[in-house]
């Protein structure tokens, strides 16, 4: 499921211009992730982020991780999120070339790994903030 956060989040980027999920919560049955947006997707906008992340996951793309130095991963994922607390050294997870963070999660090797389809099983807006519950089938 970390693996498909990644996903989900560079999906909204793309799609909406926003920024990564501003919290989010990870369970292999069901998880949420919170996005701060200017109004409520619509039911066709929902649809499409679906099919945008089903692509990504039936697109067999390599996942690996690499080591960097906060400082030079500073340059090319955002770091905003993280604690200043955290360590020097930070482990960056790449999914293919969709989407790069910096993670402590457990991840698949490649996305066709990932076990079913990505599902929104539902949502709720409260202005500016669009909560999504969603899970594999």
């Amino acid at each position: 499921m970390h693996t498909v956060e990644h996903i989900l989040n560079q999906a909204m980027i793309r799609l909406f211009g926003c920024p990564r999920s501003l919290n989010t919560h990870i369970e292999r049955k069901k998880s949420k992730c919170d996005y701060v947006l200017s109004a409520a997707p619509t039911d066709a906008q929902i649809a499409e982020i679906e099919a945008e992340v089903n692509r990504v996951i039936e697109s067999d793309l390599p996942v690996t991780e690499s080591f960097m130095s906060r400082a030079d991963a500073a340059a090319v994922v955002d770091l905003r999120k993280l604690p200043e607390s955290v360590s020097q050294t930070l482990r960056i997870i790449q999914v293919g070339d969709y989407d790069i963070c910096a993670c402590i999660g457990s991840h698949v090797s490649c996305t066709s790994e990932i076990p079913g389809r990505f599902k929104i099983i539902s949502s709720d807006y409260h202005s500016p903030t669009w909560r999504i519950r969603f899970r594999l089938e």
